[in-house]
């Protein structure tokens, strides 16, 4: 039987290309951080919100998962997940993607392999599989924590060195459209609004 699926937004992040906190920019409405935690809600059964620092209380409603493994940026994040639930898996989804809906999340979750350590994208910009929009399976644990004491923290590395994620095809490949930078910002915006015009036009 597959282990239930916890949700992880990531919002730790120092944001130093961007300029500004992506996790608060309002691409939908909303802070960014949030609109994904409700995209998660209907498809984890429960959702959280990394952050670095240990923060009081909920943020909007979903628990705060603090990093126990400072200074390695996501990895640390995802480590921090699974040292807190480790027989459950954790969706993991990044603030940088502002193009990310809930086609492509059901998608992800539908076609999970939870015999594979991860279940993630094949990136379109360069091929490679996406770790920070992907499903963490209980069984990458002890290979994070392995690599981690072999030196790695790249969570990229850890898929492709372990053959064993189970890779997919975006079915929008806009929605995993990386924005670090104000240049990719611009892209994102322009690609929102084509999106919904032609969206009031149909």
């Amino acid at each position: 039987m597959a282990s239930p699926v916890n949700g992880l937004v990531l919002a730790g992040g120092k944001s130093v290309r961007m300029g500004q906190d992506k996790s608060a920019i309002a691409w939908h409405g909303k802070a960014q951080q949030y609109y994904l935690a409700d995209l998660l809600a209907p498809l984890c059964d429960a959702v959280f919100i990394s952050k670095r620092e240990a923060e009081t209380g909920n943020d909007h409603g979903y628990p705060i998962l603090a990093d126990s493994y400072k200074g390695i940026g996501p990895y640390g994040a995802i480590l921090s997940a699974f040292a807190f639930q480790p027989d459950v898996a954790w969706l993991i989804l990044a603030c940088d993607l502002p193009l990310v809906d809930h086609r492509t999340m059901s998608f992800l979750m539908e076609n999970r392999d939870a015999s594979s350590m991860a279940t993630t994208f094949q990136s379109p910009a360069d091929g490679l599989p996406e770790p920070l929009i992907a499903i963490w399976e209980p069984k990458s644990y002890g290979l994070l924590l392995s690599c981690l004491s072999n030196g790695y923290t790249c969570p990229r590395k850890v898929l492709i060195k372990s053959n064993d994620a189970h890779i997919l095809q975006p079915p929008d490949r806009d929605s995993l459209m990386n924005v670090n930078t104000k240049e990719d910002f611009a892209k994102a915006e322009q690609i929102l609004i084509t999106k919904a015009l032609h969206h009031d036009g149909r």
